[in-house]
Formats: C-alpha cells, structure tokens, sequence
C-alpha cells in the first residue's frame, strides 16, 4: 500500500456537480466568475441538484418551496433556547439540523423524490436555525420566516428583524453563490462517507457540519477576523505579519491545498469588501485586508483564499463574527445535498485501508505480571 497523508492527490470518487481544473472552479461546467456575476444563490441551489440552470417558473417554484420549508418545527426552537448561553454556534447548528430528523416523517424514505424534498427543506431550515440561535442567546424572540423572498434576504431578516437593504442582500447573496460547492472538500466527504452507509441525508449533513466547524475548513474566516481584531488598526499591520513570519506562525486565510496560484473565488469577495466598506464609510477593514495580503503574498508567495476577504464582508455586514462559520454552512448545505444524492444514485461503501505501524508480536501477558 502506498501512504498518502490527508488524502492529497488521491482521487476518490467520480462527480459531475464541481470541478477545479487548472486553478478554475466551475459548477456543472459553469465558471465559478460567471456564476457569482450572473446568478442569484437559488439558481446556483437549482444547478447543484438538477445538473442545469432553471428557467423563470422553475426558479419560482424552487422559491416557492423554500419559503413553505423555511419555519422551523416548535420543538428544534423550544430546544435550542435550552441550549448553555456560551453554545458554541456551530455545535448549536448541529445539534438542531440533527434533531430535524425526529420530526420529519420522511426522513427515513429513501427515493430520489423524498431526498431532493428533503435537501430543500434543509437549504430552507438551516438559516432559520442560525438566525433563531443568534436572537435566542441575547433574549430575543426568533423572527419567522418570509416567503417569497431569496434566502440572504430571508436570513439578514430573521436575524435583525428589520427589512434588510437591499446592498447586504446582494453582498451576502454573492458569498453564498462562492461557497455553495468546492468539489470533495473536507466536510463534503464526510457527507458522502456517511450516507454511502445507506444512512439518511439529515445524518450527512450533520456530519458535515461537524466536519465544517474545524478551524482548517469552515472555521478559517472567523479566524481571519480574529487576526483583524488582534491587528487593530492599519498601522499595526506590518508589525504584527513581520512577526509572525519571522516567527513561522501561520497565517490564516491564505494558501490552499488545490490552488497553487490563487482562490478564483477571492477575487469577488475581496471587490464586495471594498464596495461595503465606500457604502458604510468605514474602509478600515479592507485597507488592512489589503495591506497584510500585500505583505503575505510578497514574503511568502502565498495568495488569500475564499476565507479572507469573506471576513471583512461578514463584519461589515455587522454579522457577529462567530456566525461566519454557520453561514458557510448555510450556503454549502446546496453542494452537500447535490454529493449525497450523487452518491445514492451509485452507491458503494467508502471504506480505505490504512497502514498498519504499531507494534507486532505482541503476546497477553497474565494480569498479575502486568
């Protein structure tokens, strides 16, 4: 057997929901920059599962369904106010995406028409989850659901419970087209090494959470927020990277296993946190943003990823910073579905070997001599 560490470069699987072909995303064949230009999050959601872009009724019906799935049942809220005051969010958000299960009667159906009814209802439940966890822990009532409007502006509403301008929405709607696949990521994998047990799809998206909640994967940007927050100004920022290269420490928001000469997705959050912050008349964020990939990329060679800018964004957006992660999860929960139900349609158990190098000989010895 030959070894590889993490996994790098082994080919697992064969897909037709993402590629990354030469430093390019696409989604179905569709590039990653036409998409995030030209196409709302819902169309995106309809790509993954149905493998093309929908026309005007499709889309319709697609948010039409969302807005009837979006409410939460009584007891997944009832439990989350139960939750400890210092809940980790993503530990929240997987606990309560787990306990939807036990009140969908078809949760354990198995057809093709049952799951993408399900994978629907999750893409619509899991903002309504994250948003009702963030008023609950500062004593506020959770704000229902709007049909009839898209998902970010769904989100930015239940959170705040204002009508949200219409800027954040297109700004949010955009990070969540950027982050809706990335081909077998971390969290992606797990979602199918689930269900190609023959599990249910609740179960691998709750995995996938877990997956996600890491600081390596989904974790990252509000890592990278933390980093601002230490930096604290613009004019600290050349001591405080000089310091940490010099120190070999890591930077967080740059480099990537897959991209060997840039994220494509960084580009358009990198542009969305300039435009947020000419619109908020607060610039800080981003100069700073600006500054230390400036240094990073000229003393390293290392380029930011989707995780950078899309710090700088979130904040500006005055979401709180340990709500990024779930927000990630709210727009990859599309390409999670999409991977489990491209794994049911040609099933067959995930199950590597590993390399045994323990010890050998070994014999019992009795319990008395031990």
């Amino acid at each position: 057997m030959t070894v590889t560490k993490g996994l790098e470069g082994i080919v697992a699987t064969t897909s037709s929901i993402s590629s990354i072909i030469d430093g390019v995303l696409t989604y179905r064949g569709i590039n990653i920059d036409d998409l995030a230009e030209h196409a709302s999050f819902e169309e995106v959601a309809y790509l993954l599962w149905y493998g093309k872009l929908p026309n005007q009724s499709e889309l319709d019906e697609l948010i039409k369904k969302f807005g009837e799935s979006a409410a939460v049942p009584a007891q997944v809220l009832d439990q989350i106010k139960l939750y400890p005051s210092k809940t980790n969010s993503m530990a929240a958000l997987r606990t309560a995406v787990s306990s939807l299960a036990l009140y969908d009667e078809s949760a354990n159906e198995m057809s093709q028409e049952a799951n993408i009814k399900k994978a629907i209802k999750l893409q619509a439940q899991i903002p309504t989850i994250v948003a009702a966890f963030a008023r609950i822990r500062e004593g506020k009532e959770p704000v229902a659901p709007k049909s009839g409007v898209s998902i970010a502006y769904n989100f930015l509403y239940m959170l705040t419970g204002q009508e949200p301008d219409q800027v954040a929405v297109k700004a949010l709607d955009q990070a969540l087209v950027l982050h809706a696949d990335h081909e077998l990521n971390a969290s992606t994998f797990a979602a199918r090494v689930t269900v190609a047990t023959l599990s249910d799809i609740y179960s691998g998206v709750t995995s996938a959470i877990g997956a996600l909640k890491g600081p390596l994967h989904g974790g990252a940007n509000e890592a990278v927020m933390v980093m601002l927050e230490e930096i604290g100004s613009f004019g600290n920022v050349e001591s405080y990277i000089n310091e940490k290269l010099a120190n070999k420490e890591k930077i967080m928001g740059f480099g990537h296993r897959v991209y060997k000469n840039g994220d494509p997705r960084a580009k358009h959050l990198q542009k969305m946190s300039r435009e947020l912050g000419k619109l908020t008349g607060n610039m800080e964020l981003y100069e700073m943003s600006v500054k230390i990939e400036e240094l990073v990329t000229g003393q390293k060679g290392l380029k930011p990823n989707v995780d950078f800018y899309s710090a700088s964004v979130y904040t500006t957006l005055q979401i709180p910073r340990d709500l990024f992660t779930p927000i990630f999860a709210i727009s990859r929960c599309t390409g999670w579905t999409a991977h489990i139900l491209e794994q049911y349609e040609n099933n067959r158990l995930i199950r590597p070997r590993a390399e045994y190098t323990g010890p050998v000989d070994q014999k019992v010895t009795p319990i008395a001599q031990r």
